[in-house]
């Protein structure tokens, strides 16, 4: 799986068809979408236009919260790929950790990995006691755990246990939406780079070792947020930035309520 890829949350119609398009064109290979969203008949179609063969795309979705539990989420599963597309997914993740759901739909994640439908199977949102529970039931280990996480929410402790499973880190709107692109601690760090703040922090997340899938359907700010490989952040200054923690929470939604 590609370390950085596009999001496509809050893409519309068009909008997310010629984002898709444009990002692959750009150099873009991982496409992240959702059931959710509401855009996955649009992403498939972004990505059919494409020149890129499907094999060489990593395609991304969702079991949505309200298709939860085993025969539901198997359903799902198929409706997603009928949309896209395509006939399998690259990663198939549990969007949220749904209370009373998560055994018997991650139970059926297995059964569509199992069955070759989905080639890899994952979570979003779960913090180490979902994963602790997961440990209880689960047969396979998660490839991926997408959470919001960003030096304004560094989750040390949730990266460090991530790690020790064998579980890749990914970070949902890792750009914090523009919400902090005008902290003076940002704009420092990135002029020393001669970056721009989105840039610093999608490399930060890099740098950390962990996948990344900032969401822009600007052909500009598409390949603004792929320039980002010819640069590394100091360990001094990934170190700084880790510091700037704040617990913020860009989507105000704390995993833990759904305990």
């Amino acid at each position: 799986m590609p370390l950085l890829g596009l999001g496509c949350w809050d893409m519309n119609g068009d909008e997310a068809r010629k984002a898709v398009e444009f990002a692959l064109e750009t150099g873009y290979r991982l496409i992240d979408t959702a059931s959710m969203y509401g855009n996955e008949e649009e992403v498939g179609e972004g990505i059919s236009l494409s020149a890129i063969p499907r094999s060489g795309i990593f395609v991304t979705t969702k079991v949505n919260n309200s298709d939860q539990g085993y025969d539901t989420t198997l359903r799902a599963c198929e409706v997603s790929m009928r949309k896209l597309k395509t006939d399998y997914i690259d990663l198939y993740l549990v969007h949220w950790p749904i209370r009373g759901q998560r055994r018997d739909t991650w139970l059926a994640l297995e059964r569509l990995l199992s069955e070759g439908a989905v080639r890899a199977i994952g979570v979003c949102n779960y913090t180490g006691p979902f994963l602790e529970e997961l440990d209880g039931y689960a047969s396979v280990v998660p490839a991926v755990n997408q959470v919001e996480f960003t030096p304004y929410l560094f989750l040390k402790n949730l990266l460090d246990d991530c790690r020790r499973r064998g579980i890749l880190l990914q970070s949902w709107a890792p750009l914090l939406r523009g919400q902090r692109f005008s902290d003076p601690k940002l704009i420092a760090m990135a002029g020393k780079y001669g970056k721009t703040p989105a840039q610093l922090l999608i490399r930060w997340g890099l740098d950390h070792g962990i996948s990344t899938i900032p969401k822009s359907s600007s052909p500009a700010r598409l390949r603004e947020n792929f320039d980002v490989m010819d640069f590394r952040i100091s360990a001094e200054d990934l170190a700084a930035m880790d510091g700037w923690n704040e617990d913020f929470r860009m989507s105000g939604l704390d995993p833990g309520s759904y305990w």
